[in-house]
């Protein structure tokens, strides 16, 4: 039995039809098969049936909702982000705001019972229908579609298209499933991150920030140290940006509860690639995700680059020409710890050297080094890492972190049977690291007969060539470490000014600042006597040895950084 015309009619033409607000044969004319859910409201108007501001009305009379002209409301502060873009085109409806749990959907048929379940099962809210008029809707959905592109499309410029993705590992790819393909593969999404990457990399940027935010969303770059605002794209496309970011790094797309994280390679060219290490982060509004940029040519720039002076630079090739003990470098996070450490192996390089090291993670590749990663879960620690290197005939080792007593012996029992140790300990200055290793449990005597030299070491951002003189009182200079004979007039300090090179900051790039301290036979007996680090840096200081702030202050005087920002590097 064939059903009747008005069994095919929607819910809205129906009921129009049964209020006699339009006769059966012109609901049938109106209701042709379309793909836009608003054809039938657009085609009554049209035709000149019923104005589009009657037929909102009825609509929301009708099924009980409430109607609002929206044009009372900011595009801006919508809550345009509560749905997926690609829902808000297909079933063309609009968020309003979200409260708690429920959200204020604009539409202009509340009737189609389908469009509010499946944004109910996708956003995972109570919808609470709002009827408007279907061409005010029409046009903000294009409004707000458009934003989005045109927004992605002025950040990285119609001609960028670049393909320089590529995967680094043997892993399986997490497939994206049906519903995240538009958002993995969406182009502008995909040019907007390219075109960030390739910017980050020729600012010399070590971190990308993805930040969502209630109201925005914002990217940031660290360059020589600070935080800089590039870009706000639209909040909309924070969830297609994680996405594409977690598919490059072989993460799991669908899961957004816990932490991951992952490793992504961009090739430049045949002899040129990058590698980023990749945090993602679950915060109130969305995954924040970190790019950490590591360049392996920055442990090809050599000893000089890294700005020892030459009798620091004398002392440390001494220390690693050595054929045993161990080497420490010490710092703050993020203050040039790793990349002293790779120069450092790069050096040791050689055909008949066997270097292997133990990473979390390993951060630079560099080839002819055995580098491992530690996976703490399944039980791949510093530690055991160490006793398998032992039995795999090093010459050279490299411990990313002593962080525990049980890393410390081995490292230590390594350096005292023939190899060469480096590593890293989080502490102030050179001396406080040898209190440290005793804080932990190393016995005294274990450390003065393996530790052969400690490197403390700071990262300061270097003038731009747009520097200028600066005035600084006498009184400054000697209350900053300035000796009185140091003030002789025949240096002049330096400032920051600005230019377009160093978009206006006054700094270009870094360059390191180093308490270098070799273990001479009186330190080494202050160790064995129980000296505290108070006594290990008197003693230093009467060898020569330059603490952090004197180090930086000698770079005041040639002129390469400022005073300020020696004071903010070396505040102890």
């Amino acid at each position: 039995m064939s059903a009747t015309p008005q069994a095919a009619l929607s819910g809205l033409a129906r009921a129009l039809v049964q209020h006699g607000r339009l006769l059966e044969a012109e609901a049938l004319q109106c209701s042709r098969p379309s793909a836009n859910p608003n054809d039938f409201v657009i085609e009554i108007i049209a035709r000149g049936l019923m104005s589009a501001n009657d037929v909102a009305r009825f609509a929301a009379e009708t099924f009980g909702s409430p109607a609002l002209d929206l044009s009372a409301f900011d595009p801006a502060h919508l809550a345009v982000d509560a749905i997926d873009r690609k829902l808000m085109i297909k079933h063309q409806v609009v968020a309003l705001g979200r409260r708690g749990n429920r959200l204020s959907l604009a539409l202009a048929d509340p009737s189609n019972l389908r469009i509010l379940d499946e944004i109910r099962f996708q956003t995972g809210l109570a919808v609470d229908p709002v009827v408007v008029e279907a061409p005010k809707l029409i046009a903000l959905v294009e409004q707000l579609s458009e934003t989005a592109s045109t927004t992605l499309k002025d950040l990285t410029g119609e001609e960028f298209d670049m393909d320089l993705l590529s995967q680094d590992d043997g892993n399986e790819i997490p497939q994206p499933t049906e519903d995240s393909a538009s958002e993995v593969d969406d182009a502008p999404v995909v040019r907007f991150i390219q075109k960030l990457l390739i910017d980050a990399i020729n600012e010399g940027a070590s971190d990308i920030h993805f930040e969502p935010y209630e109201k925005y969303y914002r990217i940031r770059f660290r360059t020589d140290g600070v935080l800089r605002e590039i870009a706000q794209p639209p909040l909309v496309l924070k969830e297609k940006i994680a996405a594409r970011i977690k598919v490059i790094s072989r993460l799991d797309i669908s899961e957004k509860r816990v932490p991951q994280d992952g490793r992504m390679k961009l090739v430049l060219s045949k002899n040129k690639a990058i590698d980023f290490r990749v945090s993602t982060l679950p915060t109130l509004h969305g995954e924040k995700i970190v790019m950490r940029i590591l360049d392996p040519t920055s442990a090809m720039l050599g000893v000089d680059a890294l700005g020892y002076e030459p009798d620091q630079k004398a002392q440390l090739l001494d220390a690693i020409g050595r054929p045993y003990g161990m080497i420490l470098v010490t710092g703050p996070t993020g203050s040039g710890k790793t990349v002293s450490l790779y120069t450092c192996l790069n050096i040791l390089n050689k055909p008949g050297v066997n270097i292997s090291t133990a990473e979390d993670p390993a951060e630079i590749n560099l080839p002819g080094i055995n580098q491992v990663n530690v996976n703490e879960k399944a039980g791949l620690t510093f530690a055991s890492a160490l006793r398998a290197f032992l039995r795999q005939d090093p010459d050279v080792i490299m411990v990313g972190e002593i962080r525990d007593l049980e890393t410390a012996e081995i490292s230590i029992k390594a350096a005292q049977t023939g190899h060469l140790v480096l590593s890293t300990v989080h502490t102030n200055d050179a001396p406080s690291t040898l209190e440290r290793l005793k804080n932990m449990g190393v016995a005294p005597f274990n450390i003065a007969s393996s530790v052969i030299m400690i490197t403390a070491q700071r990262l300061a951002r270097r003038l731009c060539t747009c520097k200028q003189p600066v005035d600084i009182p006498i009184e400054a200079l000697i209350s900053a470490g300035f000796a009185e004979q140091d003030l002789d007039g025949s240096w002049q300090p330096y400032g920051p000014k600005g230019c377009e090179r160093c978009k206006g900051s006054g700094y270009k790039g870094r360059l390191g600042i180093y308490q270098v301290m070799p273990i001479s036979e009186e330190i080494a007996r202050i160790i064995m006597t129980n000296g505290n680090s108070m006594d290990i840096a008197a003693q230093a200081q009467i060898e020569g040895v330059r603490d952090l702030r004197q180090s930086g202050l000698l770079k005041v005087k040639q002129g390469v950084t400022s005073l300020t920002e020696v004071l903010a590097c070396t505040n102890e």
